[in-house]
């Protein structure tokens, strides 16, 4: 390609804030919850690369087609890859789409189709755009779209992005990022600000995995989480880690009177159809998945930021520990406490809008 931004292009990044400031300077957009998307198009040649500067065509074939005819011949866009379902992203279809079978790969092309969601502009014909404001670069995409190309809105008014903050959670969007007016485009560089939906949970700790570096029984890698469905079936929603080294050697002192090799609800004939277990439940001590089941009389609260997966939902990404709950009856822990955004209609997101759906 002899575009002025070349492949691979490490994507500008953002670093964690707590909350949305009343500030001039920042520009603010939904953060979409897919997989970041840098698309490079040199006349017939069109390349999608992932955050990890992976090439990512093979995998969304329907994407390419929609670009190759919506954008111009000579072009370097940073944005997102999202999939809609029931009039919100639905990020299960997306990971789905990660398949080496092409037949599987067309056939969801087709079923669940993705869109790309563009939030920067870095080259346009001849022009390096890296090196412009944000101000400016956003404002060269809105006249790029003309209503042919996708693009994410976007508000310089700090109460209209709480307002989004709030409501576009909704149509399953994760939060909002702001972005310094006055930057430049900084590949690789956490220039932006991301404020991300953030909630609690106590679940139930129905086992653990040891940590990959030290022998079994010395250190605690992770936690798995459970919540009890209205049928009183505990199903694993995820796990807790990121503990520090000596806490890690302490949790495997605190929990080794909790090892079991006694009845437990996801192993065996306790285990029932529609039941989410760990993974390999059926073969734990293998060395695909080891983990080593608790007695679930333990409880503990996590913080988490959202939750995936339908019904029954898991946490999306690893919980962070908050503190142990010894008031809190295992059985007490279901999945009622999991907060459940009000319903927004996607669509309406791309136009700054509010439309609650039922």
């Amino acid at each position: 390609m002899s575009l002025p931004v070349a492949p691979p292009v490490k994507p500008m990044l953002a670093k964690a804030a707590t909350r949305i400031p009343d500030s001039d300077t920042l520009l603010f957009e939904p953060k979409w919850d897919g997989f970041r998307c840098l698309v490079f198009r040199d006349g017939p040649e069109l390349t999608l690369q992932s955050r990890a500067l992976k090439p990512l065509n093979r995998y969304f074939p329907e994407v390419l087609a929609e670009l190759a005819d919506t954008l111009p011949e000579r072009v370097v866009l940073d944005g997102e890859l999202v999939i809609g379902r029931g009039g919100r992203l639905d990020f299960d279809a997306l990971t789905e789409r990660i398949h080496p079978a092409a037949s599987r790969i067309s056939a969801l092309a087709e079923s669940t189709p993705a869109s790309f969601v563009a939030f920067d502009l870095l080259a346009l014909a001849d022009r390096d755009l890296t090196g412009e404001p944000t101000s400016v670069r956003r404002d060269e995409l809105t006249v790029l779209a003309d209503g042919r190309l996708r693009i994410t809105p976007a508000t310089t008014d700090p109460p209209t992005a709480r307002h989004w903050f709030d409501l576009f959670e909704g149509a399953g969007l994760d939060g909002v990022v702001g972005k310094p007016l006055a930057s430049p485009y900084a590949p690789g560089k956490r220039v932006m600000l991301k404020y991300k939906h953030s909630r609690t949970a106590d679940c139930v700790v129905a086992g653990l995995r040891w940590h990959v570096h030290t022998a079994p029984g010395e250190s605690v890698g992770s936690l798995l989480l459970g919540l009890y469905d209205d049928a009183g079936v505990l199903h694993h929603v995820g796990v807790v880690g990121a503990f520090a080294a000596k806490r890690r050697t302490e949790l495997a002192a605190e929990l080794s009177p909790f090892i079991t090799e006694g009845a437990h609800p996801w192993l065996g004939d306790a285990v029932v159809e529609g039941q989410r277990l760990p993974g390999g439940v059926n073969r734990w001590r293998s060395t695909e998945q080891p983990w080593v089941p608790l007695r679930p009389e333990r409880v503990v609260e996590v913080g988490y930021e959202h939750t995936e997966g339908g019904h029954p939902a898991r946490l999306r990404h690893t919980a962070q520990f908050v503190r142990w709950r010894p008031d809190r009856d295992p059985a007490s822990c279901g999945y009622a406490q999991l907060e459940e955004p009000a319903r927004y209609d996607l669509d309406a997101v791309f136009h700054g809008e509010v439309r609650r759906t039922r």
